[in-house]
């Protein structure tokens, strides 16, 4: 289920969600260390990771999901956002390099078509970014944040999807070891969990995050594999009462050939 836009500018312009920008911004700039020249989407709720990619990048947009609602992005000079259905991206095919994904995949239940329609507009040799709750992390068991809403996903689960439509993981990390907490010292002390987390507390992190690449051959071979089904698939006639009265007419009993 899409969590609502305003519930997500709420929590983004708190204090913990503040921490939580901070932290998962400098996790996908590990990631992603330069887009110089590149054209960047954010899909879901990801404007507040885009910043930085948008200082460098050709061009950004973030489109939001019908159900989920839009906000303007940025504050300042024109705006970049767009409501979308997200089975449907208003772009052409292979116009994309790069994609982030925030808010999105736990939360759409057709998890499967949107992915598909992210390949389409993907530029061949692009490169995907999501981001999704853990099963085993705080974030995905305490109703303090957004990363609470929709279905979490292990790593692997998470990798497992992406193979499936024709994404190949490439690499993966994990973020926001420490607890959804409005406590002003364990917020303090975040940078430090931090650290700690990602070198002894792994599989407790309370988010998931995998660049993949888009794979040219599986969609070669499933365009292929439609076209032949196609080409198989046999054109059928409805009879109709006058077929009927022809045959009766031909006194043979049978309709005529199509």
């Amino acid at each position: 289920m899409w969590t609502d836009v305003l519930d997500l500018n709420d929590f983004y312009r708190s204090t913990l969600g503040q921490m939580t920008t901070r932290l998962l911004r400098a996790r996908l700039r590990e990631v992603w260390p330069n887009v110089r020249g590149e054209s960047v989407l954010g899909l879901g709720y990801a404007t507040p990771f885009l910043r930085p990619f948008a200082e460098e990048a050709a061009r950004t947009i973030a489109f939001m999901p019908a159900p989920q609602g839009v906000t303007r992005w940025p504050r300042e000079g024109r705006n970049r956002t767009a409501l979308v259905d997200e089975m449907d991206l208003p772009l052409a095919d292979r116009s994309i390099d790069r994609v982030v994904l925030v808010h999105a995949v736990e939360c759409t239940e057709r998890v499967r078509p949107m992915l598909r329609e992210i390949w389409r507009v993907m530029a061949d040799g692009g490169r995907l970014l999501v981001v999704t709750p853990t099963r085993a992390g705080l974030w995905s068991q305490i109703d303090r944040s957004p990363f609470y809403q929709g279905h979490p996903y292990s790593a692997g689960q998470l990798a497992g999807l992406l193979r499936a439509n024709m994404f190949a993981p490439m690499q993966q990390t994990r973020a926001l070891f420490m607890p959804p907490t409005h406590s002003r010292l364990a917020l303090r002390m975040a940078p430090t969990v931090e650290r700690f987390g990602r070198r002894w507390l792994g599989r407790f992190a309370g988010v998931c995050v995998i660049e993949a690449g888009k794979q040219l051959y599986a969609g070669i071979a499933e365009r292929s594999q439609t076209a032949e089904q196609a080409v198989a698939r046999p054109k059928l006639r409805i009879a109709s009462s006058r077929d009927t009265q022809a045959a009766r007419n031909s006194g043979d009993g049978e309709a005529p050939a199509s």
